[in-house]
């Protein structure tokens, strides 16, 4: 029990560091090989911080909220799904918007010298909407657009895209092939794969 308090408490301090810009703190709740995966971002962790800070300086307005967490705990491993939202505001053709996206943060971790922290962290996208801050606007999206993206995270992807982001499209949902996969490899990490990641996928 004191190992899932301990990978919670580190679950819940990355939303409240990370949307706070308390970067020093953020980064302790990262490995030093932390990889992270986002809709618009695929990398280092340390990469995330700094191209999150300079988002965050220049007014980017993207916030999280978590809701329980379940967390599986073998030896120095763990795997942990916490409840979530991604809640961006911003504009799109012309009128100012929030996207709020339900979902999994699905979060790899490992034990190293007594410290729990994230060695990959890869969302699951189950739905989203769109919604303008002033509801008497009347919003009208590209249909082309819209359809292009997969439904888990359709409108998020919409919002990015028309703010200059290049999108990943093979991202988990709540069903199909890709979130199988995941779950699966979470099942490897517990039992000690090698990587955080299948073979052919993440760093090389």
């Amino acid at each position: 029990m004191d190992d899932r308090l301990a990978i919670i408490e580190v679950v819940q301090n990355w939303a409240v560091w990370r949307d706070a810009g308390d970067w020093e703190r953020f980064r302790t709740v990262w490995h030093d090989d932390g990889w992270m995966t986002a809709t618009w971002f695929q990398g280092p962790a340390e990469k995330f911080i700094e191209v999150s800070r300079v988002g965050f300086e220049r007014g980017v307005n993207i916030l999280h909220f978590l809701g329980g967490s379940s967390v599986e705990v073998r030896g120095a491993r763990a795997i942990a799904q916490t409840k979530m939202t991604i809640n961006q505001r911003a504009t799109v053709d012309g009128a100012l918007v929030d996207v709020v996206c339900t979902g999994r943060f699905f979060d790899f971790f490992d034990q190293r010298a007594g410290r729990w922290a994230i060695v990959r962290r890869q969302p699951i996208y189950e739905k989203d909407r769109l919604d303008p801050v002033d509801p008497s606007v009347r919003l009208k999206l590209d249909p082309e657009l819209l359809i292009r993206f997969p439904e888990g995270y359709r409108h998020l992807a919409y919002l990015q895209s028309k703010n200059g982001y290049s999108i990943k499209f093979d991202l988990p949902q709540l069903k199909g092939p890709v979130v199988e996969r995941l779950y699966a490899h979470g099942r490897a990490w517990l039992e000690g794969a090698a990587s955080a990641f299948p073979a052919g996928e993440g760093p090389h």
